[in-house]
């Protein structure tokens, strides 16, 4: 074996691992974000969100949906980018929020807001 030789096997080895490594991390999936589903009324009726209060994780979203007693809608004071003011005013409606910071967020449907229908929702930093 000549050192031309030699030097082409070297260099079809490392050609060879590069390639392997590289698809190694090709096919590692990549973080995904959650979806967190929150009932709009409780099965029973009730005016509560069930749950109350969901943790998550920044990027992770929040779906509401809207089950019993409604009309319901979902309100962040001092978040509107996060608000549906809008009343959802048929069965099985979904309204969805992303949370991309970390913090508390409280929240309320304000057509039940007297009867104490609120809820919030918890991004771990």
């Amino acid at each position: 074996m000549n050192i031309s030789s030699f030097t082409k096997s070297i260099a079809l080895f490392v050609a060879s691992l590069v390639l392997v490594v590289g698809s190694l991390f090709m096919s590692v999936a990549p973080a995904t974000a959650d979806v967190v589903t929150v009932k709009m009324g409780s099965d029973g009726g009730q005016l509560v969100f069930d749950p109350k209060v969901v943790t998550i994780k920044a990027g992770d979203t929040v779906k509401w949906v809207n089950n019993k007693a409604f009309p319901h809608n979902v309100v962040f004071d001092g978040h509107p980018e996060l608000s549906h003011k809008k009343l959802a005013q048929k069965p099985k409606l979904e309204l969805e929020s992303t949370f991309n910071e970390a913090g508390e967020f409280a929240y309320y449907c304000s057509p039940h807001r007297g009867a104490g229908m609120a809820g919030k929702v918890i991004v771990a930093s």
